[in-house]
């Protein structure tokens, strides 16, 4: 089995660590139904064993120690979650920063999820890499780190055996990748299934997607109008077409769009569309471009 060591410290946020642990425990059930061993053996590692809390109600009981990983780290999974107020974290836990700076050259894969990349970033891990982080700390993270080349838009990235991902619900888009590097595509999905993702999101898709902008949109006319063209990527959109599912005429139909969304309703078509062909090709690589086009 893939050892996984999750590292928890004191106000960790609590999805960010409960996502992952189930997808491997998914995993683990899948791989049983096929007559297999698990495939993932996790553990709940912190600088003292005992409980950790999170920066929820609930927190989570530490089996291992920081020193007993670093004793035995070879080969294995380190998982670093995030922080809601990581700059503190940073300031008082210097010595999981010099932690990581050593296990790192031992284990397989380093992971950091959300704001957990700062301590990759801090340990000198991630210079001259590509990294992923919450999309309100990007900044910081580029600024306070500016070797790094800092996604400020990606759901996750992997460069070579260092992975980082976005915030909070991209660290399940991140384990599933993991799953899908560890035992492929098919038992990937059958998680994915299990925990009823909409989406299995590869690491390239947006931390902003068009589907979540339009849900965002508060007038009720312009919402219709974006429900009809996400659920109709494939047929024609002219201005006057779209005006009527919102009820309104087109010249008070650009404005009102403009308004609400701060793009024109030709934007949001084009986006939504390119957007949607990204998935197809990531998802659905065997596809030909012409069945791409045409759902699109």
């Amino acid at each position: 089995a893939h050892r996984v060591d999750l590292v928890v410290y004191p106000g960790f946020k609590a999805l960010e660590a409960i996502g992952p642990m189930s997808v491997f425990d998914y995993a683990n059930v899948h791989l049983r139904q096929k007559g297999r061993p698990d495939g993932y053996m996790v553990r709940v590692v912190a600088a003292q064993a005992g409980q950790v809390p999170s920066d929820t109600l609930m927190g989570l009981q530490a089996t291992h120690t920081l020193a007993q990983v670093e004793a035995d780290g070879a080969g294995c999974t380190v998982l670093l979650v995030g922080s809601r107020h990581i700059e503190q974290v940073l300031a008082a836990s210097p010595e999981l920063v010099d932690w990581v700076a050593r296990v790192a050259p031992q284990v397989g894969r380093m992971i950091a999820l959300c704001s957990g990349s700062f301590f990759l970033a801090a340990a000198g891990l991630l210079n001259d890499r590509r990294a992923a982080t919450h999309w309100s700390v990007a900044g910081l993270l580029a600024q306070r780190f500016p070797r790094i080349a800092v996604d400020a838009d990606a759901i996750y990235v992997r460069d070579g055996s260092y992975w980082t991902s976005a915030g909070v619900t991209a660290g399940i888009d991140l384990a599933l990748a993991v799953v899908e590097q560890d035992f492929g595509h098919a038992l990937a999905l059958e998680v994915a299934r299990d925990l009823v993702m909409y989406l299995k999101r590869p690491g390239g898709q947006s931390q902003f997607s068009v589907s979540l902008a339009a849900q965002a949109t508060q007038h009720s006319g312009v919402q219709a109008a974006q429900q009809w063209v996400l659920a109709h990527l494939d047929q024609p959109m002219p201005l006057a077409l779209l005006a009527g599912k919102a009820a309104m005429s087109e010249r008070n139909f650009r404005r009102v769009f403009q308004q609400e969304t701060g793009c024109s309703p030709s934007t949001f078509v084009e986006n939504a569309r390119l957007e949607r062909a990204k998935q197809l090709l990531e998802n659905l690589g065997g596809l030909p471009l012409k069945t791409v086009a045409a759902k699109v």
